[in-house]
């Protein structure tokens, strides 16, 4: 659904020359005249550069703190009410979503349908670029509209510029016509993301080591949140059991030694009654804990996480007055 007037072949000289303008009075895309001759120097001298410039990445996420923890909390509030987690951006921030997205099933159980990362241009765009597909609010509706967006929804635009058309549009669409929470998350101070978005998280991370390629501290940025908005979300919805992930799906062998890990650091059971458990649980692994630290079997287990809409913590509580 790219509209005419979003293709590149449709911008004139003039439309470059605006373009560009905008582009020069960004952060990200500044230009640092003490790295032109990077190039000249030792791969060593050049790794250390690199190195240190990362380094400052973490203290500028600092600044976001009071920012993230609003946007988790709502987050977790509507998630708790079924809504879902949608992560919208083009590029290096698309795809720094659908990874966060796709790594959500297999360290917390929950349904693919939960958390979902967009990147303009579909799929085919996580490893080849798609031409103009960045450029297009309408392509954002399109991909939201076959979501069916509801209010309980949480819709996060990601953009390291803060202008791009796709991730604005997206949350734009969500907050206007769907009444969804919308964050932005970008790496320029007053973006239109941010002023789009209920919640903005601006990480100022400054000038990149090659100008303007934002898979670097901007991406590296990016990913630090994602990592605080998921899991924290996850925390919050009960997903873990102090700093244990109880609701791991054990899917291949290397997960399924570490569900009995899991187990046995929470419980201090031995193998066989933690095999017992699992075996009864059905091997979830969250069903397995509250099957011996509250002495119950496998169906009251499972009745008590339910009543306790998957807590641990308070199902064992109902159980036992204890955890």
């Amino acid at each position: 659904m790219t509209s005419t007037a979003d293709t590149p072949s449709s911008y004139s000289s003039s439309s470059y020359r605006e373009l560009r303008a905008q582009l020069e009075t960004l952060t990200t895309e500044a230009f640092r005249s003490e790295l032109s001759e990077i190039d000249q120097l030792p791969t060593l001298e050049i790794a250390r550069i690199m190195q240190g410039e990362d380094s400052t990445v973490p203290e500028a996420v600092a600044t976001q703190l009071p920012q993230i923890a609003a946007a988790i909390d709502a987050t977790a509030e509507r998630m708790a009410r079924g809504g879902r987690l949608i992560y919208a951006g083009a590029g290096t921030a698309g795809r720094l979503g659908v990874l966060d997205a796709s790594e959500c099933p297999p360290t917390f159980n929950t349904d693919p349908a939960d958390v979902i990362g967009l990147i303009a241009g579909g799929p085919g765009a996580m490893s080849n670029s798609v031409e103009g597909a960045e450029d297009s609010k309408e392509l954002a509706a399109a991909d939201l509209d076959e979501l069916q967006l509801t209010a309980d929804d949480t819709v996060v635009g990601i953009s390291a510029s803060g202008r791009t058309p796709y991730a604005v549009g997206a949350v734009e669409y969500a907050r206007n016509t769907h009444g969804a929470l919308t964050v932005g998350l970008s790496c320029n101070a007053g973006s239109p993301l941010g002023e789009a978005a209920e919640l903005g998280i601006e990480v100022v991370v400054g000038p990149e080591l090659l100008t303007g390629s934002t898979r670097l501290k901007a991406g590296t940025a990016q990913k630090l949140v994602l990592n605080m908005l998921s899991t924290i979300t996850m925390i919050r919805l009960g997903k873990t059991y102090g700093n244990l992930m109880v609701d791991l799906r054990a899917s291949n062998d290397k997960l399924r030694a570490r569900s009995r890990r899991i187990v046995s650091l929470a419980t201090g059971a031995g193998d066989e009654a933690i095999e017992a458990a699992l075996t009864q649980a059905d091997d979830e692994v969250k069903n397995a804990i509250l099957i011996i630290l509250a002495e119950v079997d496998g169906r009251t287990a499972a009745r008590l996480l339910a009543d306790a809409h998957g807590h641990l913590r308070a199902a064992i509580r109902a159980a036992t007055g204890e955890g």
